[in-house]
Formats: C-alpha cells, sequence, structure tokens
C-alpha cells in the first residue's frame, strides 16, 4: 500500500485534506470518489516526484501556436458557465475543450483536462504553462480549489481578463492611427527626397549653389539618402536591437519605466491604468482569501512598470515590519491619494476588498476618459508636426521655380 496526502473537495464545496492509504494513484482517487470527494492535489507522502514533473510527464502533447489573450478569457469564461452549471472542473474542461476551433487552445485544455483526471489540481496543471496562465491566474485557481470556491475566483478572473483586454485593444486603437499616420508621412518624405527633388532640379537646370538655402538643405539629405540609405538602415536597426538588449537588462527596464512614466500625456495614462489594476488585482485577491503579503506579490507583476513594483516590493517590507498598507503607499507619492485614502479607510474597517472592488470601476472610469483624451490629442499632434515638415518641403522644392518664374518676369 501507498500512503498519499490529499487536499480535496466534497460535493457540498466543503474543502477536506489528509492521508489515504491505496495501491496507485488511480485507486486513490476512485477511494476519494467513494467518500464523495473531488480529489485537487493528490502526492506521495514518500519520496513523491514534485507535482510539476509529475503533470509533465502524463502530457502527451505538445501545445505550440500562439495563445492570445482573447482566447485565453474566452475559455475562462466557457469553463466559469461550465461551473456555474454545476460541471465537476474535468467535465467542464472536457467540454471546453471541445468546443475550441484553435488547435493551441484545444491541445491545452486536452492536457490539462488529462492532469486533471491523473490526479493533479487545476492549478498544479496551469504552472506547467506560465506563459499563458500568468501567477495571478494560477493563485486565484489555487485558492479557489483550496477553499471550494473556485466558482466565484473563476468569476473574479473574468472580470480582471476582461477589464485586462478592454486596455489593451484600447491602447492597439489608440496606437492604430497614429503609427498609419506617421508611417505615411515618412514614406512621403522619403519620396520626395529621393526622387521628386533631384527630377525636378535636374529638370530646372539650375546650380546648386544658386538655389536657396532651404533647397540645398534637402539636396544634401536626398544625396545621403541615395547613396548613404543603406547606412542609415543599418545605424537605425543596430539601435533598436541594442535598445531591445538593454531594456532587458534591470537597470534598462528601470530607467526605461521612469522615462515613460515622466512622457506627458502616456505617463499619465500609465499610472492611471496602474491604479486602477492595482485597485481590482488587489481587491480580487484578498476577496478570494489570499494573504495580503502574498497578493502584494502578485500584483507586484500585474502593474507593468518596473518602478511601481519595486515600490510594491518596499510596501511589502514595510508591511512585514508591521506598518499598514496605506501609509508606504501614500510615502512613495506614485499612487493616487485616493487610492491611498480608500486603502486606509478599508484596513480600519476590515472590508479593504469591497472597498477596493467598487474603487475600481472609478478608476477604470477614469482611466478610460484620460486613454480617451491620449487618443484624440497624440494623432492631432502627430498630424500638425507631419504637416509642418511636409510643407517644409514642399515650400523648399518650389523655391527655385518661383526663383526662376521671377527672375524671367523681372528679365
Amino acid at each position: 500500500m501507498i500512503r498519499f496526502s490529499y487536499k480535496a473537495v466534497s460535493k457540498e464545496g466543503k474543502p477536506a485534506a489528509g492521508i489515504i492509504e491505496a495501491v496507485d494513484r488511480k485507486s486513490a482517487i476512485a477511494l476519494l470518489a467513494q467518500r464523495g470527494q473531488f480529489a485537487l492535489e493528490l502526492e506521495e507522502t514518500s519520496a513523491a516526484a514534485p507535482a510539476a514533473a509529475a503533470v509533465q510527464e502524463s502530457r502527451p502533447l505538445f501545445v505550440s501556436g500562439r495563445i492570445a489573450s482573447r482566447d485565453i478569457l474566452m475559455v475562462t469564461e466557457q469553463i466559469t458557465t461550465a461551473l456555474r452549471a454545476g460541471l465537476p472542473v474535468l467535465q467542464a474542461l472536457e467540454i471546453v475543450a471541445q468546443q475550441q476551433n484553435k488547435p493551441p487552445v484545444r491541445r491545452i485544455l486536452e492536457e490539462l483536462a488529462q492532469a486533471v483526471r491523473s490526479g493533479h489540481s487545476l492549478s498544479e496543471a496551469m504552472a506547467e504553462y506560465p506563459t499563458v496562465f500568468p501567477t495571478l491566474y494560477r493563485s486565484m485557481v489555487e485558492v479557489g480549489e483550496t477553499g471550494g470556491i473556485l466558482e466565484e475566483t473563476m468569476q473574479q478572473l473574468v472580470r480582471l481578463l476582461s477589464r485586462e483586454h478592454k486596455v489593451q485593444s484600447s491602447f492597439r486603437n489608440a496606437s492604430a492611427y497614429p503609427v498609419f499616420v506617421l508611417t505615411v508621412g515618412l514614406i512621403s518624405i522619403t519620396v520626395i527626397l529621393v526622387w521628386i527633388l533631384p527630377q525636378l532640379i535636374e529638370a530646372l537646370g539650375t546650380d546648386l549653389t544658386a538655389l536657396p538655402l532651404p533647397t540645398r538643405m534637402l539636396m544634401g539629405m536626398s544625396h545621403f539618402l541615395l547613396y548613404y540609405g543603406w547606412l542609415l538602415a543599418a545605424a537605425v536597426a543596430a539601435a533598436v536591437y541594442f535598445f531591445l538588449r538593454w531594456k532587458r537588462t534591470n537597470s534598462g527596464l528601470l530607467q526605461w519605466d521612469t522615462f515613460k512614466l515622466k512622457v506627458p500625456l502616456l505617463g499619465s495614462v500609465l499610472r492611471t491604468l496602474s491604479v486602477g489594476r492595482f485597485a481590482r488585482t488587489l481587491g480580487s485577491l484578498t476577496k478570494c482569501g489570499i494573504p495580503i503579503l502574498e497578493a502584494l506579490q502578485v500584483v507586484r507583476d500585474t502593474l507593468g512598470n518596473e518602478v511601481l513594483a519595486r515600490q510594491i516590493d518596499h510596501v511589502c517590507e514595510e508591511v512585514k515590519a508591521g506598518s499598514d498598507l496605506a501609509r508606504p503607499l501614500g510615502q512613495s507619492g506614485l499612487f493616487d491619494p485616493l487610492l491611498v485614502q480608500i486603502v486606509s479607510i478599508g484596513e480600519q474597517t476590515g472590508k479593504l476588498d469591497e472597498m477596493l472592488l467598487q474603487a475600481a470601476d472609478t478608476f477604470d472610469e477614469q482611466a478610460d476618459s484620460v486613454l480617451q483624451r491620449y487618443m484624440s490629442l497624440v494623432p492631432a499632434i502627430l498630424i500638425l508636426l507631419l504637416a509642418a515638415i511636409i510643407f517644409f518641403l514642399i515650400a523648399a522644392t518650389l523655391l527655385p521655380v518661383i526663383g526662376m518664374d521671377l527672375s524671367v518676369f523681372s528679365g
């Protein structure tokens, strides 16, 4: 007989844990089922292999292909619906897997179902896919399994993922038009400098030294692009490469995130989004019963800015030393004063999770408003800038023609 330590949940949703003896893992799961308990975790008490390694051995398939955040949101919504209908986790995974049209999503759900079928919890199975299911996701699933409130935590996850998907979509929409305008403007400038301007000057047959200063400046840029354009392209590619490498370092990432927070318009957008994400994520985690220090560590990795993340590390150290949460947040100067006040009141009343979740809606509305202003102003600024540049190019191109006409007329 083999001794297994287990964590389970009853049909009524009550958690249970203990030791059970059985011939093998399948027999242990069957014994628990006879007791009316669904196994969440099952490990040999002697020389048990790590759960993650066992899950990996049970995977017969290789998951490849890109899985977008929209796919994970859709899958989470479907699993939540199945759980609300009263289906067990394993059956919910199998049914949702059958509904998927994308092979990578279907394969990963099938592998999750196989891992759960072999006796592992859903959070253990998800730990094998850290790029698909981040720490926040796995932590909330684990809490839901342990406390028998998986349906509730999955509903919280749907709200979090829906908000993140909305923010990402808004940023993509906000950047699409400026990128389009900038691309068209750069192509137009290149065409004028490389093709139109040289042909026009050649047709005029004018001595270069007799041209107006703006035209001579453009001709110099035109000659550089014609003969040394490859050098410029190589320099730009090298600069992008070294910038990306630098940004992957700790110091580079910190400096880059610091710079982003100081950029007009963009800095306020990022800060407001981070405040809303902090409130909603911390409120959801504490509502699910995750201790505040553990919740802060999870929140740290969701803020999307290393400056704010390191400030959360400082907050954790202060809380460990006996401080309340609001004081170090307020001292940082990086978080909204309203958020600090809400955290302070929530700690005093013992309703931190409720107040953070209620405030998250307000912060999200504020973030949407700031993002809308960003979407309105940035394209307008880019258009004005490109219009000024193109006006200068056209004026410098036409100056020789106007000069010739005036000389002919005066002659």
